[in-house]
């Protein structure tokens, strides 16, 4: 079967690797079987001292377009957002992004079916697509699907909660730019895929999530982030309120916001300031500015943790 390639479209795929010789050939070989075929694969690797550059090495001596570069050894948030903030532009064609983890493996038509989502919009809107994964095992026997996301994506979600997995991201050629503009500015961020949600929202783009699975989301003893499902996750959730947290990951996001208010539009402005106020009032005001922001996360009960947070000062 022939290769999907829209005249215009060529994609970045941003991949960082470490130690991950175990499962790295599977997610390699589901990329090159993608059915969008115009795609460069860039490569952070953080110092692995297992066969990973090998595999990477005989992946691009088949063919396939790679490139790889040392990262820091500081882990996969830098990695990301140090891939971002080097990426070249390709001759000729827009750039757009898209994100990848080393132990996953991509269903064929992932690329496709994001590129398909985002050219409904212009290349100068900044747009976001993300999908639900399958959750599986170490040896991809079974799968369970991700939890949905029912209430539309938004700047007012983005603040309390990132719907937008990272291995799922594609950003069409605006989003690309934005966020590639950004990450030098950056600073340190929680996680390089909650901070794109910020961004690209407080930039006034658009978000599409899609409710189809769009990759097997490998779980196993090294994860970086695990998959968000299960009474372990919700306890899991409930102790980063109490411990704080879920209070630390704002402060750090609201400070890389900060070093890029300029690239939000004026309204999310006033919502970080007024938010960032909010967090240091009594608790009164708190309640009352969280309220009027109208600040959400994608169920009942996770908004009601959120107030919990708000009332016990961990926000």
């Amino acid at each position: 079967m022939g290769k999907c390639q829209p005249d215009g479209v060529h994609i970045n795929v941003l991949m960082a690797t470490f130690n991950g010789a175990e499962y790295l050939p599977e997610q390699l070989d589901s990329i090159a079987a993608q059915t969008f075929g115009a795609w460069s694969l860039w490569v952070g690797d953080d110092g692995s001292t297992d066969e990973t550059e090998q595999i990477l090495q005989e992946f691009g001596a088949k063919g396939h377009p790679l490139h790889i570069r040392q990262s820091g050894g500081f882990g996969s948030a830098t990695n990301f957002m140090s891939l971002l903030a080097n990426l070249p532009s390709v001759e000729g064609a827009p750039d757009w992004i898209a994100f990848t983890d080393q132990d996953d493996v991509w269903l064929p038509d992932k690329l496709e079916r994001g590129v398909t989502a985002l050219r409904q919009y212009p290349d100068t809107t900044p747009a976001l697509y993300c999908s639900r994964t399958w959750v599986t095992n170490s040896t991809l026997t079974r799968r369970v699907p991700s939890a949905p996301m029912p209430r539309q994506p938004s700047f007012k979600n983005a603040l309390v909660q990132n719907i937008a997995a990272g291995n799922t991201i594609l950003l069409n050629p605006a989003a690309a730019e934005l966020v590639r503009a950004a990450a030098s500015e950056a600073g340190p961020v929680v996680m390089h895929d909650w901070w794109v949600y910020l961004l690209v929202t407080g930039a006034g783009g658009i978000v599409e999530y899609d409710n189809t699975p769009t990759l097997l989301y490998r779980q196993h003893a090294r994860n970086v982030i695990g998959a968000n499902l299960g009474v372990r996750a919700r306890l899991r959730r409930i102790a980063m309120v109490l411990n704080g947290e879920f209070r630390r990951r704002n402060d750090v996001n609201l400070a890389a916001l900060g070093r890029s208010a300029h690239r939000l539009i004026p309204a999310n402005r006033d919502i970080v300031r007024s938010f960032s106020e909010a967090r240091q009032s009594s608790l009164l005001l708190a309640l009352a500015a969280v309220l009027s922001l109208g600040l959400y996360r994608q169920t009942t009960a996770s908004t009601w943790a959120l107030w919990c947070a708000v009332l016990l000062r961990r926000v």
